[in-house]
């Protein structure tokens, strides 16, 4: 499997320089290459190959006025190439039904966000022994080593976010996954605003909320903004400023998110999660409640990890009546208002607390046999009795008739039996000895 590591990286005024310069050549080429297959498909040309724009860049090198494209190494122009042909084979899988529609390829901006070149093995970059990050034409960069790497990297991306930080994102191909070993318990969740999880056990994890405790300096920051002068140079301090508080909250997210999820994760041998409709309910009223929760993201570190360490990962589907059905006796009580957050069963009169019931019947739906609030969701499997074993389900048992208060079937059936001739000794068949 594939496994991404990120690390924090510190260049120096020159080499954030020639970052800048190699980010721009990447996006020219790209920008260039989406301009001719444009031109071409609105002259109702064939379209245009990724040889012919390799073609088309290596000319343009030498042309006067692409020249300093020759300052840059050329593998991240091919790979911002390769990138052209990934963003144009996804919209096209799209139409054709083979994945999640995607807008067509667009062309990149300078004052985009987030900024990317990537190395593969052919640039010859490598990891000092000092710990530095050696690029061409770019020089050592520090990195901020939080991990070591299980083997050795395919590829590396510079990335330059919104808030001027740097990483470099290193691919690693491994074959070894950190099986862990394995438990007994297993766990349903259900994902909620008031609690950001509630867990089939009867844990309840808060939810932090944490776009909703920083909107008083995210406030301030945009304000402090919307007063710069459009084109100063104190209006990029404050964009940078705004960048770097909507960064602490995403960093925050992302961290709790991790914790939770490894958590999780160690102390469970499944998980059964609901697929929710995130895109649907991030339409409503509640849009920034919901996004300030993050649940997509939580669910995908829950399903990378449980496939990394060996774990089981299921998800039902949206539409199981999780919140209306009794996880004790399975009687479907409707639909009940979102203030009711307790409610009695009327078939079996147990007191259900409703996120815990949720969480209960996910993992029912999901076919775990675990133990919510000291009751066990799934009986274990009891071999039938021997009068029941062959038994068909349309014609009942003489047993079943006495039970049902019906006399006289078995009397029948003994009537039967003993008023049949008995064969006479030497008749019937011979068995051989």
């Amino acid at each position: 499997m594939q496994l991404r590591y990120s690390f924090r990286v510190y260049p120096s005024t020159g080499q954030r320089a020639a970052l800048a310069r190699a980010f721009g050549c990447a996006r020219v080429v790209f920008n260039d290459a989406l301009r001719i297959r444009e031109e071409a498909r609105a002259a109702g040309l064939p379209f245009v190959t990724s040889a012919e724009l390799s073609k088309h860049l290596t000319a343009a090198k030498k042309t006067p006025e692409r020249a300093w494209l020759g300052e840059v190494s050329a593998v991240i122009l091919q790979q911002s190439l390769r990138d052209l042909d990934t963003a144009h084979r996804n919209f096209l899988d799209g139409l054709k039904g083979k994945r999640p529609k995607m807008g067509a390829p667009r062309f990149k901006s300078k004052r985009d966000n987030r900024q990317s070149i990537r190395f593969t093995a052919n640039a010859a970059w490598r990891i000092t022994p000092g710990g530095k990050l050696r690029l061409p034409k770019i020089g050592d960069l520090k990195v901020k080593w939080s991990r070591s790497l299980p083997s050795t990297p395919t590829t590396v991306t510079v990335v330059k976010d919104a808030a001027g930080r740097y990483f470099a994102s290193f691919v690693v191909e491994t074959d070894a996954c950190e099986v862990l070993p394995e438990t007994t318990s297993e766990i349903g969740i259900d994902l909620g605003l008031g609690h950001f999880a509630v867990l089939s056990d009867g844990t309840k994890v808060d939810s932090p909320r944490f776009l909703r405790r920083a909107e008083k300096s995210l406030k301030k920051a945009q304000r402090d903004l919307l007063r710069k002068e459009e084109g100063s140079s104190n209006r990029n301090k404050a964009k940078v400023k705004v960048a770097r508080a909507h960064v602490r909250v995403a960093d925050a997210r992302r961290e709790f998110h991790h914790q939770l999820s490894t958590k999780i994760i160690r102390e469970n041998q499944a998980v059964a999660v609901e697929n929710l409709a995130v895109k649907a309910l991030a339409r409503t009223r509640l849009a920034k409640s919901i996004h300030d929760a993050g649940w997509s993201a939580f669910v995908s570190m829950l399903e990378y990890k449980a496939a990394r360490h060996g774990r089981t990962f299921v998800r039902i589907g949206r539409f199981e009546p999780t919140s209306q059905v009794c996880s004790v006796c399975g009687v479907k009580d409707g639909p009940k208002p979102l203030n009711v957050r307790k409610w009695t069963c009327g078939a079996c009169g147990t007191v259900l607390d409703r996120d815990v019931n949720a969480a209960v019947n996910v993992a029912k739906a999901a076919g775990l046999a675990v133990s919510a609030c000291g009751a066990q969701v799934r009986r274990a499997s009891v071999p039938a009795p021997r009068r029941e074993a062959g038994s068909h389900p349309k014609r009942p048992t003489p047993l079943a008739w006495e039970q049902a208060g019906i006399p006289g079937l078995r009397a029948r059936e003994d009537v039967n039996r003993s008023s049949s001739p008995t064969p006479a000794p030497g008749e019937g068949r011979q068995l051989s000895s």
